[in-house]
């Protein structure tokens, strides 16, 4: 129990954001997790505190246990649930939060023993997912990764559902209820996908039509509250909400953007990653980070002032492979330099730019990056148009970059930056 309890006065004395604040009765919760070795526990259950405090909560405590594995049952060992038991009577705990996916079982078995309510690192995001989806596509695909987590951890709902099972006392319309709320999830499961399967077909056609009509797109991608929004902000004045939680936005947000050498592009701002993101939700926001994976080029946004900068460029860079984008041009975008204690010391993964988002800082040199690793669909030419195709000058002026002008003897002289494609009609003017 001594060691619980030093964790909780070291938790005290650190100070931490309080975004409870805003919310009248805030849950008192303990986070915990089993120390197996194969990750760090303790930047882990970090981040589960970051999302505990973003879903509203106020973590009272941690509790390490270090085991070679997992309990089967009860996933921490008895003793230390018994302690922890003591512990939350004590300090009024009214949730715990494991920092791994827990079996139904394991859910079951841990609230029998600690008399309070039990979910999982899975749950928790899920649950700040479903508050944080604003468009109907999120919002669908929000559902869909609930009732897919929730179908099989139905007998593990303690109390609130009646168990399956042989024997007195589970027969009856207990087993009735429970099917019929199985049936009722996989119908609603079925028409979600249909619904999001007529989305993603809608979202193809519009990825096709801009292919179709040349327009190039740059997507920014990256780890959770990297400030990917504050980016899209300064870069295009979207008004894309910025708030300093995890997952302060989900639903993509797409501007137009113009590169200094006169292209414009449309600039795609997509979900934020997390470690350990739960398999359900990678698979329902399919669809939307394939917004992603049909992008010229990535901005790989990373917070520069965090010290796990390294680790989160390359949960990000494990991701886009899963989705497909290996061979696409990817630019490490290092967020935040201006809180970066040693900028010397920052990770570079392929071409990489040093910015300050808030301070509009290193933004011409990200912008100029861009413009280099997109496909060179634009040239800088100069032509010499006759003075009796004044379309032909019309349509360079309304589609293209003039630099300079000249009436000659012989024709209107022309330095201009346009797409190759409108070259084409005009190749016998070019000098």
């Amino acid at each position: 129990m001594d060691d619980i309890l030093e964790l909780l006065v070291e938790q005290e004395r650190r100070p931490k954001k309080r975004y409870y604040e805003n919310f009248q009765e805030p849950e008192r919760v303990v986070i915990a997790d089993v120390d197996t070795g194969e990750h760090d526990v303790e930047s882990s259950l970090d981040e589960l505190e970051e999302l505990a405090l973003t879903a509203g909560a106020q973590v009272i405590a941690k509790v390490i246990q270090r085991r070679e594995k997992p309990d089967s049952a009860t996933y921490l060992g008895m003793g230390r649930l018994r302690e922890l038991k003591l512990f939350c009577e004590d300090n009024d705990i009214d949730l715990l939060i494991f920092d791994s996916e827990l079996s139904p079982s394991q859910l079951r078995n841990i609230e029998q023993i600690t008399d309070v309510r039990v979910i999982d690192r899975t749950t928790l995001i899920l649950d700040i997912f479903a508050a944080r989806a604003k468009s109907g596509e999120g919002k669908l695909q929000v559902e869909l990764a609930q009732l897919k987590y929730s179908l099989p951890r139905l007998t593990g709902k303690g109390t609130q559902l009646s168990r399956l099972g042989g024997g007195i006392g589970t027969r009856g319309p207990g087993e009735s209820k429970l099917e019929s709320d199985r049936r009722h999830i996989r119908r609603r499961i079925n028409s979600l996908e249909e619904e999001l399967r007529a989305l993603k077909g809608r979202r193809k056609l519009l990825r096709e039509r801009r292919i179709k009509q040349g327009v190039e797109t740059v997507a920014i991608v990256g780890y959770t509250n990297a400030g990917k929004s504050t980016l899209m902000n300064a870069l295009t004045s979207a008004g894309v909400l910025v708030e300093d939680k995890l997952f302060a936005t989900l639903d993509p947000t797409s501007r137009a953007l113009t590169l200094p050498d006169g292209r414009s592009v449309m600039l795609i701002d997509t979900v934020g990653l997390i470690r350990r993101l739960p398999h359900h939700l990678v698979e329902a926001f399919k669809s939307t980070l394939e917004e992603a994976a049909s992008a010229d080029v990535l901005l790989n946004v990373c917070d520069a002032s965090s010290e796990e900068c390294a680790e989160h460029l390359e949960v990000t860079s494990k991701l886009l492979t899963e989705l497909g984008c290996q061979n696409k041009p990817v630019i490490s975008v290092l967020n935040k330099c201006d809180l970066a204690q040693d900028i010397l010391g920052l990770p570079t993964i392929g071409k990489s730019v040093m910015i300050s988002a808030l301070e509009g800082e290193g933004l011409d040199r990200l912008l100029e990056t861009i413009a280099r690793e997109l496909p060179p669909t634009r040239r800088r030419v100069e032509l010499l148009i006759p003075y009796d195709k004044g379309s032909d000058a019309a349509a360079l002026r309304r589609d293209g970059v003039v630099l300079q002008e000249e009436y000659r003897e012989n024709g209107l002289y022309m330095e201009a930056i346009c797409d190759v494609r409108l070259l084409e009609t005009m190749k016998e003017y070019i000098l």
